[in-house]
C-alpha cells in the first residue's frame, strides 16, 4: 500500500553542503557530527546504502514512507526512533495512532537494515540514525538527489506516546496558520515548511484525508471545492469512487519521482490538500511556490538543507536515551 501524506510532510531534510555545515538545534546538537561512526562501525552507511538500494528496486513506495515516517519522527520528541516503537498492553505507541495507521509504511524495512547493522557492529549504531541515513538515501534515489551531509550521534527514545500525535503533527485540512505554528513549535521557518511540503511530489494518499475537496457538495456548497482544479476534482471523484478508501497519487504531474512539479501543480490548483492550497494564501509562500516551480535546482538545494534541520530536531544525547538492540522495543 502506498503512502498517505499528511498536510504536513513533511519537513525540512538534506542538503547539498559541505561537510562542516549542519543547522543546530540551539544549544542541543553539540553531539552531532559528521563521519560519526568512522571507528566504531565504519561501514554502517554503506549497509544502509546498499540495502536500501535493494529495497527500492522491489518496492519504489519505500521511499516516500520512509520520508514521511522520519518526518512524523521527528515532529514527536524530536528524532529519537519514537515511531518505530511498539504498542505494548499498557501503552498504544505513536505508529498506531489514527494519523499514521495505515498510512505509515516501512517498518519491516527498518528492521532487517537493523538487524545488519547489529550484525556488523553490535550495540552500535542508534535507530534514530538508522532512519536519517535511510531517509537520505530514498530522497537520493526518488529525486537523484546528491547524497546530502547527515551527521550522526543520536540517541533513541524510550517512550512513545499515540496520544500526543495530534498536538504535535498537522492535519491535511489545516490552514497556514497552523502549518506555521506547528513548525515553528519545532525551531523550524515558514520557508522551511513550503520547501518540506515540496514531499508531497511523490507517493499516495487516501482519499480520506482529502477532505472531501473533490466531492460536489464540498462544506454545503454544492459544489466541489474552488481552490481545486476542476478537472482533477473530477478525476478524484471517479478514482475515489472504486472501494471504500483507495488511495491516489499525491503529484498527478510525476508521482513518482521527487522533483519540484510539486509546486508547478499547485499554481495550477492541483494541490490534493487543503494545507497545500493553503501555500497559495499569503505573498510570502505564493512567492516561494513561484520561485521553486521555476528552478528545481534551486528547490533541491533548500529541500537537502530542510531535511538536514529537521533531521536534527531536539535530538536525545547520552543518558536521555539509548541505542535499542531491535527498532521496535526498548532494551
Amino acid at each position: 500500500m502506498k503512502l498517505l501524506f499528511v498536510a504536513v510532510l513533511l519537513i525540512s531534510f538534506l542538503s547539498f553542503v559541505s561537510p562542516g555545515f549542519a543547522t543546530p538545534h540551539p544549544g542541543h546538537n553539540d553531539g552531532l557530527r559528521h563521519r560519526y561512526y568512522h571507528k566504531t562501525c565504519p561501514q554502517a552507511e554503506e549497509i544502509i546504502r546498499k540495502m536500501m538500494d535493494e529495497f527500492i528496486k522491489i518496492d519504489s513506495d519505500i521511499a516516500p514512507h520512509l520520508v514521511r515516517m522520519h518526518f512524523h519522527d521527528c515532529f514527536i520528541r524530536g528524532c529519537d526512533g519514537s515511531i518505530l516503537l511498539n504498542s505494548t498492553s499498557t501503552s498504544k505507541a505513536e505508529k498506531d495512532a489514527s494519523i499514521n495507521k495505515p498510512s505509515l509504511g516501512g517498518f519491516g524495512k527498518i528492521e532487517k537494515m537493523k538487524a545488519a547493522l547489529e550484525a556488523a557492529c553490535p550495540n552500535t549504531v542508534s535507530c534514530a540514525d538508522l532512519l536519517a541515513y535511510a531517509t537520505r538515501e530514498a530522497v537520493h534515489k526518488a529525486g537523484n538527489f546528491p547524497r546530502y551531509k547527515v551527521r550522526g550521534g543520536r540517541k533513541d527514545g524510550r517512550v512513545s506516546c499515540a496520544n500526543e500525535t495530534e498536538s504535535n503533527l498537522p492535519r491535511s485540512s489545516v490552514d497556514l496558520k497552523a502549518i506555521a505554528r506547528f513548525f515553528r513549535a519545532k525551531n523550524l521557518r515558514l520557508k522551511d515548511a513550503v520547501t518540506l511540503l515540496g514531499a508531497h511530489s511523490f507517493g499516495d494518499a487516501h482519499c480520506s484525508v482529502i477532505g472531501g475537496r473533490y466531492e460536489k457538495n464540498f462544506n454545503h456548497t454544492g459544489k466541489p471545492d474552488p481552490t481545486l482544479n476542476p478537472a482533477l476534482a473530477a478525476k478524484l471523484r471517479k478514482a475515489c469512487a472504486v472501494s471504500s478508501d483507495p488511495t491516489v497519487s499525491q503529484d498527478s504531474i510525476t508521482p513518482d519521482v521527487l522533483d519540484n512539479k510539486y509546486y508547478v501543480g499547485l499554481l495550477q490548483h492541483k494541490g490534493l490538500f487543503t494545507a497545500d492550497a493553503a501555500l497559495l494564501t499569503s505573498k510570502k509562500t505564493r512567492r516561494l511556490v513561484r520561485l521553486y516551480a521555476a528552478k528545481p535546482a534551486t528547490w533541491k538545494k533548500k529541500f537537502a538543507k530542510a531535511m538536514i534541520k529537521l533531521g536534527e530536531v531536539q535530538v536525545k544525547y547520552g543518558e536521555e536515551g539509548e541505542i535499542r538492540k531491535r527498532c521496535d522495543v526498548v532494551n
